[in-house]
């Protein structure tokens, strides 16, 4: 009888354990699925706020248009220049004015780019995308950020006629506005051995200044009214900070050709 109970005791304790060991085993397996749920919604969410500012950042860019077009009305046609004369201790540029100094500290006035009387003068500057917190980014003035650039095709000198909107024969392949930034080693606390991400403000065919910040891609406004994405042109990437994305538009896209 001593065994027989023994023994049903010592089946009893196996079951016991049998059934610790599958209870553990499904914990395990819960842990497991909340892992990946999370994932996955991490992942979601990422996604989800991508699309937010990539939102925010082509509304932005249709204001900027909206507004250019209005300059044209008001100019027959002409276009604006990218920078003006120097005035004031600093300079003009078709964002608004920029005091000469120490990068980080100058004062800006955005209410005096050509644009502000059309209403860009605060508020829509800045995309969501261009991460201000990073510990690569350098501010190039006091409070101001300006993370769109102007195609210099459209430009011209403060010393030469300005150009027609009815010059350019691909209106809907040639971009006004995009996404833009530098990559700065030269301006402390930028250096050689510490390169920096900075706002921008010009895009051209030839330096890398278009920033694919949006999965890869550029937002761009184009001539005629409507907001797109690009991806960067082949072996353009500006490698002294390749994480941030830095290259060039296709040159059609510059162009227009």
């Amino acid at each position: 009888m001593t065994t027989h109970h023994q023994n049903n005791r010592s089946g009893s304790h196996g079951l016991e354990a049998s059934k610790s060991a599958f209870t553990l085993i499904e914990l395990l397996v819960v842990i497991a699925l909340i892992a990946v749920l999370s994932s996955l919604l991490f992942t979601a969410l990422s996604r989800g706020k991508q699309a937010a500012s990539g939102s925010v950042c082509w509304s932005n860019l249709r204001q900027l248009g909206l507004a250019a077009q209005m300059y044209w009305d008001d100019h027959e046609g002409r276009t604006f220049r990218y920078r003006g004369v120097s005035t004031n201790g600093g300079d003009n540029y078709w964002f608004g004015w920029i005091e000469r100094g120490p990068e980080g500290t100058r004062r800006f006035d955005a209410a005096q780019g050509v644009l502000a009387r059309y209403g860009t003068a605060r508020g829509i500057e800045t995309c969501p995308s261009l991460n201000l917190s990073l510990r690569e980014f350098k501010r190039k003035a006091e409070g101001a950020s300006y993370g769109y650039g102007y195609n210099l095709t459209f430009s011209s000198s403060v010393y030469s006629s300005t150009r027609t909107i009815q010059e350019f024969l691909n209106p809907s392949g040639l971009t006004v506005f995009a996404d833009a930034a530098q990559i700065n080693t030269f301006q402390q606390p930028a250096s050689p051995d510490n390169p920096m991400l900075e706002e921008f403000y010009y895009i051209n065919q030839i330096e890398a200044t278009t920033h694919f910040r949006h999965r890869n891609s550029a937002s761009s406004f184009f001539l005629d009214g409507h907001v797109g994405r690009e991806k960067m042109k082949a072996g353009t990437l500006d490698i002294r900070l390749p994480t941030q994305r830095v290259g060039r538009l296709a040159d059609a896209r510059i162009t227009g050709g």
